[in-house]
């Protein structure tokens, strides 16, 4: 078994990352460290397709690794890589552009999302990156994708893309791709915005007040859980009670999160409390979960030789994965390699 899953690395970890995604990967990493392996990118070719400054995202992509170790994620256990030190991804990407079809891709609703009404003056990297994104899992043979509602469409496009291209260039009993299966993590905390409830907490928001970063240090969380938007009424003591308090219920998740309980052993200890109870006590949680995350991020981050070492090793490794994979390909499709 194999699982691969990226993250791009633009702007800065938060918790809505930590608890949505990345605290599932450190579990994959360590329930398959002995019969299975997990892959983990960073993938600064995605961040391309979009506007972007050189140096940040350089500095951003040294700053997630620092972030994803901190977290928890083990190069010991895992493979962790950057993609433009696998060219393989790129090569790939290229030779699945003869498979892929436009009118797959114009399907792809996130293209629409993030080009807007000006849909000429996108890149044309923007358009085909979900073929990258095929490239991504099928050139490791990878069995299990995990997957959000937001990238179900994307996992499916690639078994469309690896199923006509076994199709139409190698047989039956030697495929040149596995087609993975998607895995549903296990229900992940939603995690929302901490000035409005009713959208989610993300790392493009322009008031650094919305969100916990992970580089924040533990004064400033526990600031920012004072400060976050709420109501005057007291908690519920049944989550019936928060269907119209987006806000409330924001506050609940994110401590039925961090305590790994649910929500409802959450009201039943502060049910009928103000928020000047239950605030104080969720900054007190969060600062204890995410205090040394945030001390071991701070650490890495300052350590180039580390960085660069972990994002060396990973892609070698990466690399050498990938190597039968690519052969494959281009021995199906009649091209000479040297």
């Amino acid at each position: 078994m194999r699982v691969v899953s990226g993250i791009q690395p633009t702007g800065s970890l938060h918790l809505g990352n930590y608890l949505g995604a990345i605290r599932n990967w450190v579990r994959m990493q360590d329930e398959m460290s002995s019969d299975g392996q997990c892959m983990f990118f960073l993938a600064d070719l995605h961040a391309i397709s979009m506007p972007h400054d050189p140096a940040e995202l350089r500095a951003g992509t040294l700053e997630m690794v620092a972030a994803l170790v901190a977290c928890g994620i083990d190069p010991g256990k895992a493979v962790l890589f950057n993609q433009a030190q696998v060219p393989a991804h790129a090569e790939l990407q290229w030779l699945l552009n003869g498979t892929a079809r436009i009118g797959w891709l114009n399907r792809m609703t996130q293209f629409k999302d993030k080009s807007g009404k000006n849909r000429e003056g996108a890149s044309a990297a923007l358009f085909t990156y979900p073929v990258l994104q095929a490239a991504d899992v099928l050139l490791y043979q990878d069995t299990h994708v995990p997957v959000g509602e937001d990238q179900k469409q994307h996992l499916e496009l690639a078994r469309d893309i690896a199923q006509k291209f076994n199709n139409d260039f190698a047989t039956e009993e030697e495929p040149v791709f596995t087609l993975p299966d998607p895995i549903t993590p296990p229900e992940a905390a939603r995690i929302m915005s901490l000035r409005d409830g009713s959208k989610k907490m993300s790392k493009s928001d322009p008031s650094d007040m919305a969100r916990i970063n992970l580089a924040d240090d533990t004064d400033t969380m526990a600031k920012k859980i004072k400060k976050a938007k709420t109501d005057p009424e007291p908690l519920p003591s049944e989550t019936k009670g928060l269907e119209e308090r987006p806000e409330a219920l924001n506050l609940v998740t994110i401590y039925a999160a961090l305590a790994g309980v649910s929500a409802e052993k959450v009201l039943a200890d502060y049910g009928g409390q103000g928020f000047g109870v239950f605030k104080p006590a969720l900054a007190e949680l969060l600062v204890e979960k995410l205090g040394p995350i945030q001390q071991r991020f701070v650490e890495l981050k300052e350590d180039r030789e580390s960085l660069d070492a972990i994002l060396a090793r990973g892609a070698a490794q990466a690399r050498e994965i990938g190597v039968p994979t690519l052969k494959a390909a281009y021995d199906a499709l009649g091209l000479i390699r040297g």
